[in-house]
């Protein structure tokens, strides 16, 4: 049976990533503690009087590892166990002075090992490894934590960007073939050749410094502005990006002196459908037709300003 190359490459990362931090080394960052060790004095120090079961939810580690990390911290007077206010059968675990320096030192011999490593990389690829980092978080290891968000413009590169996710969303999710994303790739183009300043814009959305959706706010006639190409990246859903993008562009349409904003989609996209229904857009017609390799159900909404 022939293996999966995907796993292949994830082991060599995995092997890689290990030797460039030096996660292998006896003591991390130069340090006499282990990798172990320096996880828990970084988890006391974002929460001060933890419970012992709750640093070992945020751990995810052997409880009687735990144990051990715990028993030789405490005898390096780096870590304090006391009883919880909360609740007396429970115990605290805090930092002391000492493992509060401990942790400093830590903290900012790690800041400056990733300086080092990113030092000679351009902006460009600086955003390259940070966004694939929070995507391969988001995809393999979600936590459920909210993460930022945040709203931009377009900068160099978010076209293409834009042309090439929808292409691969949509025949991954829906099956389209790539006519769609030659539709995308000509609304792009045609924004961009005939950008009117004041009266179109663009936004990208980043979760945690990664591109994670966009939408695009086009000119239909003096008096109608069109919201045209919204998408939420799969791993970036549930963190309400959807609606600030949709938010975002009714609001700049809205200062631009439209009047209404209408929109395009399909039935099938049922949560792009339920954001522009919160946001009042309106059902106003249907149309049935064979697009993207698929019968589908076209429909047109508008929303007044």
């Amino acid at each position: 049976m022939a293996g999966n190359p995907a796993i292949d490459v994830i082991r060599s990362f995995n092997r890689r990533w290990t030797e460039v931090l030096g996660l292998l080394d006896k003591g991390l960052l130069a340090t006499d503690h282990s990798l172990a060790e320096s996880r828990v004095l970084f988890e006391l120090a974002q929460d001060e009087g933890m419970q012992r079961s709750r640093l070992l939810e945020r751990m995810g580690m052997d409880p009687s590892f735990l144990s051990r990390v715990l028993r030789r911290l405490e005898s390096d007077g780096l870590v304090r166990s006391t009883p919880s206010a909360a609740d007396g059968r429970a115990l605290d675990i805090s930092l002391t002075p000492a493992g509060q320096e401990a942790f400093a030192i830590l903290d900012e011999r790690s800041t400056q090992q990733i300086d080092r490593l990113l030092a000679p990389l351009t902006p460009d690829q600086v955003s390259t490894v940070t966004e694939s980092m929070t995507s391969i978080s988001r995809l393999i290891a979600p936590t459920g934590e909210p993460g930022i968000v945040t709203l931009r413009g377009l900068e160099p590169g978010d076209l293409g960007w834009v042309v090439q996710r929808h292409g691969a969303i949509y025949a991954d999710e829906y099956g389209w073939d790539s006519d769609f994303e030659g539709l995308v790739a000509r609304i792009v183009a045609d924004y961009r050749s005939d950008f009117r300043p004041g009266r179109e814009n663009a936004w990208i959305a980043e979760l945690n410094g990664a591109r994670a959706g966009c939408v695009f706010c086009c000119e239909s006639d003096p008096e109608v502005a069109q919201l045209r190409i919204l998408l939420v990246e799969p791993w970036a859903r549930g963190h309400g990006i959807g609606a600030r993008l949709v938010s975002e562009c009714a609001g700049f349409a809205r200062s631009a002196g439209y009047s209404m904003m209408v929109l395009w989609t399909n039935d099938v996209l049922v949560s792009a459908r339920r954001i522009y229904e919160a946001a009042g857009f309106e059902l106003v017609d249907v149309e049935r037709h064979h697009s993207f390799g698929h019968d589908l159900v076209g429909e047109t909404w508008e929303l007044g300003l």
